[in-house]
């Protein structure tokens, strides 16, 4: 099959559980360099591919991979080598998450700064893919820590970095302990000789691939971006919208559940939205796109996929909801916008981790994107009196008013009330479901009141906004709660701060967290794991899984193991 006929990843040779991972991930249709890369390795071959950041690359290589994965042989099969400890970071979390129906499957990343102790207890446990910088691996090597003899695959990522931070004859010493017949790709934005020479001598007649990276300057587009985590998306967006001035918005997300959910949240709203996925059918797809064109919606809530050749001069804004997974989608998306000479604003919606990528979408569009302000609430007080006066404005100019004016009229003679008074009562009852001050009307939303952008304080939330979550991971497991805020923090992009009182058991921990967490947020932190262990995060209310089948004499034990231990700890305030 041509590669250029490759739009679902349903036609790639995955395994079962991949592509289920895949799907629940929200990948549409494989980009450019997934499409040409993972035939070739499903197929065994060594692959030399010149590839930017930000082009897919991790899911490219790391789909195959997975694939074939041994999970019976508790050794490492798979080597990823990276330049830095973020990168290996970032590479073994996606890892992660494409193997999360593998039962039994362990990652771990070896990088310089992270204790040995952690690291020499996971490789006794048993993994089946090491991530890790060269100069960490070169030392686990030495100390005879960590065995190659069962590796069927190594894979060099951003080799050019490797060569420029001065460890690419690290890499060459590394490769000398693996075994001749291992599989091995190469992955490099430039091509050096140095780079060129390790390709000559490991790899064995390799698929060569090119992604030339669409590079565009949208002189048309202004672009800006909001650090934000899962649980501030909606507030921030909802901000947005108060004040700025906008035709129609076009905000990307990255499933079609999502699509769902958030056009629902934006309509309870008051907003007219509709959600566009790749399960609408063409006939619902052309009337939606005839309703924004019309002036009848005014957002639109779609996936990379749905949004093809969705040309509307109105819309005005593009917001990246959840950020793009290479910087050619970033460049479709916000190319909706600014069409035929018009301008356009795109709004990029990032946690802390996602910097690198933020960085990778400036590179690729030739310009910086620029960090914006989240409008105050006074800046949404002033926007909707701003509004309110001119809806006024334009009653009077356009509007009938004899009988009204005759009925307010009589109403003033009746109740000897001044028509100020009268014009308040009738301003008050206007705006009582979009207050126009934070203080006015009872019924504005609790949080946002509360939400601060700037300074994030669970100290000013109400008790009833944080919820106990159970995990099922212990003392037993090493578990400290620095290891909780970690994954937590890097897992759901929540700052520490948000993250409450921690308890640590034998057998399980407990962590409060702000309530409202988002489904889809929930579902995958069950999946991480910390500590070597699968994190199984549920509500407190709600029996935990390993609590459903335990006798009462088990019950019992848990109650004494709560009495006995004394690990009690709660996070330090920041």
């Amino acid at each position: 099959m041509s590669t250029e006929t490759i739009s679902e990843f349903s036609q790639l040779a995955l395994s079962a559980p991949i592509l289920k991972a895949v799907k629940e991930a929200g990948y549409e249709s494989p980009s450019p360099i997934q499409a040409q890369s993972i035939p070739p390795l499903l197929e065994g071959r060594d692959l030399l591919g010149q590839a930017q950041t930000g082009t897919g690359k991790t899911a490219a290589f790391a789909l195959p991979l997975l694939s074939h994965l041994n999970l019976s042989l508790k050794q490492p099969q798979i080597l990823v080598l990276t330049p830095t400890r973020e990168l290996a970071l970032q590479v073994a979390e996606a890892m992660q998450t494409y193997a999360r129906h593998l039962k039994d499957f362990h990652i771990l990343p070896l990088y310089g700064g992270q204790g040995m102790d952690t690291q020499l207890r996971g490789l006794r446990r048993g993994v089946h893919v090491v991530v890790g910088t060269p100069g960490r691996i070169q030392d686990h090597l030495r100390r005879g820590t960590l065995k190659l003899n069962c590796l069927s695959t190594v894979v060099l990522d951003e080799a050019d970095e490797m060569l420029r931070m001065g460890f690419i004859d690290d890499v060459d010493q590394i490769l000398e302990h693996t075994p001749p017949e291992r599989q091995m790709a190469l992955f490099s934005a430039t091509m050096p000789e140095a780079i060129k020479r390790i390709a000559q001598r490991h790899l064995r007649e390799p698929v060569e691939i090119r992604i030339q990276s669409k590079t565009a300057t949208v002189s048309t587009v202004t672009q800006r971006y909001w650090q934000v985590t899962e649980l501030t998306k909606l507030d921030a967006l909802t901000r947005i919208l108060e004040v700025e001035e906008f035709e129609a918005m076009l905000v990307f997300v990255r499933t079609k559940i999502a699509t769902d959910e958030l056009s629902q949240k934006l309509e309870a709203r008051g907003y007219a939205c509709a959600a566009l996925s790749g399960d609408i059918k063409q006939v619902q797809r052309e009337k939606i796109v005839e309703r924004l064109k019309n002036g009848s919606l005014d957002i639109v809530v779609a996936t990379d996929v749905a949004a093809r050749g969705l040309d509307v001069e109105r819309i005005s804004h593009v917001v990246n909801y959840d950020i793009p997974y290479d910087t050619e989608t970033y460049i479709h998306r916000i190319g909706r916008t600014g069409r035929a000479g018009r301008k356009g604003v795109a709004i990029l919606f990032i946690s802390h981790r996602e910097k690198r990528m933020l960085r990778s979408i400036e590179k690729a569009t030739r310009s910086p994107i620029e960090p914006m302000q989240l409008p105050s609430q006074k800046d949404i007080s002033e926007r909707r009196i701003a509004q309110f006066k001119q809806m006024i404005t334009d009653t009077i100019e356009t509007e009938d008013l004899f009988f009204f004016e005759e009925l307010v009229n009589r109403y003033q003679q009746e109740q000897d009330l001044s028509l100020s008074e009268i014009a308040a009562a009738l301003a008050f009852m206007m705006q009582k479901e979009r207050p126009l001050a934070p203080q006015v009307g009872k019924d504005e939303p609790k949080r946002d009141r509360n939400f601060e952008p700037r300074e994030p304080d669970l100290s000013r939330q109400p008790k009833s906004a944080m919820q106990r979550f159970r995990i099922e991971v212990g003392s037993e497991h090493g578990l400290q709660p620095k290891h909780i805020v970690g994954a937590i923090a890097n897992e759901a992009g929540l700052e520490s701060r948000y993250i409450g009182q921690i308890k640590i058991f034998e057998n399980f921990s407990t962590v409060t967290l702000p309530e409202g967490m988002p489904k889809e947020l929930y579902q995958h932190l069950r999946q991480i794991r910390v500590c070597g262990q699968p994190m199984l995060i549920s509500p407190c209310d709600e029996p935990a899984k390993s609590d459903r089948h335990k006798s009462k004499k088990s019950h019992k034990s848990e109650k004494d193991d709560r009495k006995r231990t004394k690990k009690q700890s709660s996070l330090p305030k920041e």
